[in-house]
């Protein structure tokens, strides 16, 4: 059983949430709401939660200023936001869990799941997100990862390849390590091509940094520095050669 706070300034917004997870997520006791930074920090310290569901833009402040004064509170976190694009990017970078409005049942359950299943480091997901939302960042130079039971962050520098599986997605590392993450990988391409990387194939997103041959006979692949022949598929031939011409 996993004890909640709801951060919500629209009494509607928190009343539907109520709804949702009193039908839908029996495992979820709702202790208390609250619609602002002030109140929130109040009933927080009262009730020391497991789990918070906490919209970002409130009345005195945003969620981001609730965390600071927090500190070191373990529990987690579930952002429920009506924000745009540049908002959503920033989640994705830190897989941090997030909820946009108005809440669909089936997406609440599944992030209360993971909620209930994950570890890993809240801390350096909520600095790397409040990094990401800022619109005049630079590109963040990590990548926060939902592989198994655990929240990994790495270096995008490191990543020599992605692969799908599946609803699944396979992240080779400079290090050898594998790491196994449950989202495709039409989602991480949407992050990583802004770094750079090729959608070479369906299957197969590649860091150019680790290419080290293009080999245009057997349908046409890439021979990777580590070893690895990674398949071109036609369509993509020619992003793959346009990127090798920009290099000249």
């Amino acid at each position: 059983m996993s004890r909640a706070i709801i951060i919500e300034d629209n009494l509607a917004a928190e009343q539907h949430l109520r709804a949702n997870l009193l039908q839908h997520c029996p495992t979820v006791e709702i202790l208390d709401a609250a619609a602002t930074v002030v109140q929130g920090a109040k009933i927080m310290r009262q009730h020391q939660p497991d789990l918070l569901f906490l919209d970002i833009e409130l009345p005195d402040g945003t969620g981001f200023d609730l965390l600071d004064i927090l500190g070191d509170w373990s529990g987690r976190i579930i952002f429920t936001t009506g924000l745009d694009d540049q908002a959503i990017r920033a989640f994705r970078y830190a897989a941090v869990d997030y909820l946009l409005k108005p809440i669909e049942s089936e997406e609440l359950v599944a992030a209360v799941a993971r909620a209930q299943q994950l570890q890993g480091q809240r801390r350096e997901q909520h600095r790397l997100l409040r990094q990401v939302s800022d619109p005049q960042a630079a590109l963040p130079t990590r990548l926060a990862l939902h592989a198994q039971d655990r929240i990994q962050l790495v270096e995008i520098k490191d990543i020599i390849r992605l692969e799908a599986e599946s609803n699944y997605t396979s992240f080779f590392m400079a290090s050898s390590k594998r790491l196994l993450v449950g989202k495709t990988l039409k989602g991480f391409a949407e992050l990583l091509e802004a770094h750079g990387f090729l959608r070479v194939h369906q299957t197969h997103l590649v860091n150019p940094a680790f290419l080290t041959e293009f080999i245009k006979t057997d349908g046409g692949y890439l021979q990777l520095s580590e070893g690895t022949k990674i398949p071109v598929s036609v369509r993509r031939r020619q992003l793959v050669m346009d990127y090798l011409s920009s290099l000249g």
